[in-house]
């Protein structure tokens, strides 16, 4: 007995107290949660030189990268300050939206590369902002205080966003900064940013993708790794140094901090540090919570991208234009794709899911022990809500992505319902029709703007096929289940979407920019009543917002009230462990160490690749792996400058620090504190890492910073970028 308590005990250390460099910790706690763990892996720095709000610090090296969405900042990258003229690097993929909007088919920076020779040279980067965190504070007590005496889930809810209001209303005050109140540990805390957005970026240069994408979709995500993932950037301001939009008066942003980069390499158990803003993290599931996942969740989702992807592909492969239009969107999809597939692969074919189960078992056993019983459903609670779930969610998804986004154009049906609700109005107001046909006018080109109605129309047709062959005719949403049948009679099912989706693309002003202009020209509300795409959009929407919705909606509040009171319990279960909050796309730091790792029996894989590795797989026949002349040339004279190591040129190394998607661009940091890569990959052999930290096999695969300045220096002879940097040899 005594041997069987010592090896539950064991077991619940190692899963999850023997994992010293595991976590994304919220920097303005590292003095007093990490600091020591960090000093003895080689960290030479002090807490205030990595996070102050009293003097510069790393912190504001540290960049976000973002967009704005209806009027929110979302980021969706890091960056990293590398001059004091406001050079920043960041990853190729973070740019290569940037990079697409700025090609056309006559300039291709995308294939080609880009390199400003001067300032007048650089690219305004129209929608691309970046953020630096002011301060972090901690307002917990602030926002729970008030909720003591609420009755129900609601109230809380309403009394949480009034404060939250407040708190960023006051931090904003008479500053030109943002502030954001962020939700930690499922509710349990909460933590004001504020933080200030520059408006005025510019494309400073980018390696073609021979480099900056090489090994495409085929090595995403996979080590050994010999892509240079990275491109450069410049904040700009207003003179002032305050953000600004893009003026042609603005001057390059003076950082309060910029990055020292180093020449010296870095080799096994050297220090590692990542400051970033990884998106989304699910730590604190259950074994039901991984098991949806595994079954139910990511492949509904693979199911369908899988197969819009490979219409993509084969419009791309044959057209430069549509190659260039949906190179960002593909890539973002393709990466995405992969990590679900890659999740549901390691969730399946590793322990993680029963490990967690006898973690789980432990802990219902300790929630049974103690004197007050709230906790003791917990577990069963989670595993009969993931059932519940599944129907709905799958539902959910099929819906959302593949009719609701089907076809491109049907979420733009939502600009025009005011109109068709103005024109059959009897006492219409004409110069509110006037002023709203004119506002739609404008729109008219951006709605247009990249579409194929060829690419549209096939990804559309294989969307509907895919709802009617995976949800149950029982439960399909009665627009499809009844009406579209009575109305388009085909033999089979199949041939119904057939004519049905004919219609739309011969009929619908959505799908033609000819006829929405005609449309619009002569406004006459019949057109609007029978266009075949607004039918569908009505028909859809009504019952998906009053009964899908609201149904899946019940169901994640319940889940968010099980999430806070399972962390409230963990904290007790486990008072002497050091908990960090899942990532939310706040600024966090992860620390650990290079490391090689042993994927399986037999295999070893090194900590860094060379550039011997890129001729080793160039293949001219395959668009992945070709390789320009120019590298080529410089690979076979050798020359690779002050760059090499033992006459080799570094391209990529791993590390066990512990990241997550947001965190590309994200800077590797060694322990004076200097750049020595950039994080740009997790690996193929631990992608469930956003549920589990995996010391032995999870790793961050990062450019070395000493390839990223070859490339600019040797391959693209930009001296004058290399002069505003400090490098440390």
């Amino acid at each position: 007995m005594k041997n069987r308590v010592l090896g539950v005990f064991l077991f619940i250390c190692i899963f999850f107290y023997g994992r010293c460099d595991e976590g994304m910790w919220l920097l303005n706690l590292i003095g007093e949660l990490n600091y020591n763990d960090m000093q003895k892996l080689g960290c030479k720095l002090t807490p205030d030189q990595i996070y102050s709000i009293n003097k510069s610090s790393l912190k504001d090296a540290i960049f976000q990268l973002m967009n704005e969405v209806k009027g929110e900042y979302v980021g969706f990258c890091t960056a990293e300050a590398v001059s004091p003229n406001g050079l920043i690097f960041t990853n190729h993929h973070c740019g290569y939206d940037a990079i697409a909007k700025l090609s056309t088919v006559e300039r291709d920076y995308l294939t080609e590369g880009f390199w400003a020779k001067n300032y007048s040279e650089e690219l305004p980067v129209e929608g691309l902002y970046a953020s630096r965190i002011v301060k972090i504070e901690d307002v917990t007590n602030r926002i729970l205080e008030g909720i003591k005496n609420a009755v129900s889930e609601e109230e809380k809810k309403t009394l949480i966003k009034k404060a939250i209001e407040k708190i960023e209303k006051e931090a904003k005050e008479n500053t030109h900064y943002e502030a954001k109140v962020k939700e930690f540990y499922a509710g349990n805390e909460y933590y004001l940013f504020v933080f200030e957005v520059f408006k005025d970026i510019r494309l400073v240069g980018a390696p073609p993708s021979s480099i900056g994408k090489f090994g495409g979709d085929t090595d995403n995500w996979m080590w050994p790794r010999h892509t240079g993932d990275f491109c450069v950037f410049r904040i700009y301001t207003a003179p002032d140094g305050k953000p600004a939009k893009y003026n042609k008066d603005n001057i390059p942003y003076k950082p309060l901090y910029y990055l020292p980069i180093s020449l010296k390499g870095i080799k096994p158990n050297d220090f590692t540090m990542i400051i970033g803003f990884p998106g989304q993290t699910e730590r604190y599931l259950t074994a039901s919570g991984m098991t949806f996942k595994r079954d139910v969740f990511n492949p509904t989702l693979i199911k369908i991208i899988e197969k819009k992807l490979n219409i993509w592909k084969n419009f791309m492969n044959i057209n430069n234009e549509i190659r260039i239009a949906l190179a960002s969107e593909y890539a973002a999809l393709a990466n995405a794709y992969k990590l679900w597939l890659g999740e549901v692969e390691n969730l399946r074919k590793t322990d993680v899911i029963e490990k967690q189960r006898e973690f789980d078992k432990q802990f219902v056993k300790w929630a049974n022990s103690i004197e007050d019983k709230k906790y003791s459903t917990l577990v069963e609670d989670y595993s009969n809500l993931y059932k519940s779930m599944a129907k709905p969610i799958t539902h959910l998804i099929y819906i959302s992505v593949a009719l609701l986004q089907g076809s491109s154009q049907v979420l733009k049906v939502q600009e025009f319902m005011h109109l068709k609700s103005l024109l059959n109005s009897k006492n219409v107001d004409k110069a509110e029709l006037k002023k709203n046909i004119e506002e739609l006018r404008v729109k008219v080109d951006d709605i247009f703007k990249e579409y194929y109605p060829q690419l549209d129309k096939e990804v559309f047709f294989e969307m509907l096929k895919m709802y009617y062959r995976n949800i149950p005719k029982e439960e399909q949403l009665k627009f499809l289940s009844t009406d579209l049948p009575k109305k388009y009679k085909g033999k089979t099912i199949e041939n119904t979407i057939y004519l049905f989706v004919n219609n739309v693309f011969s009929k619908s002003i959505f799908t033609d920019k000819k006829r929405m202009l005609e449309f619009l020209n002569n406004p006459k509300a019949k057109i609007l009543n029978n266009d075949p795409l607004i039918h569908f959009f009505e028909g859809i929407i009504g019952e998906y917002q009053f009964k899908i919705v609201p149904a899946y909606t019940s169901m994640n509040s319940k889940l968010e009230v099980l999430n806070k009171k399972y962390i409230e319990a963990l904290r007790k279960f486990q008072p002497d462990r050091k908990f960090y909050p899942d990532a939310n796309g706040t600024m966090r730091l992860t620390y650990g160490t290079v490391q090689p790792y042993k994927p399986k029996d037999a295999v070893y894989y090194n900590y860094i690749t060379y550039l011997d590795g890129v001729i080793e797989k160039m293949d001219d026949s395959n668009p992945e792996f070709k390789v320009s002349s120019r590298l080529v040339e410089l690979y076979n004279k050798k020359d690779f400058g002050r760059y090499a190591e033992n006459n080799r040129l570094p391209v990529a190394f791993i590390s066990d620090n512990d990241i997550t998607g947001g965190n590309s661009g994200s800077p590797v940091i060694n322990g004076n504190g200097e750049l020595v890569g950039i994080a740009f990959d997790g690996n193929w052999d631990w992608l469930c890492s956003n549920y589990v930290y995996n010391k032995n096999l999870q790793r961050t695969i990062n450019v070395d910073i000493r390839y990223v300045l070859w490339v600019i220096d040797k391959f693209a002879n930009c001296s004058h970028i290399m002069n505003e940097l400090k490098i440390i040899e």
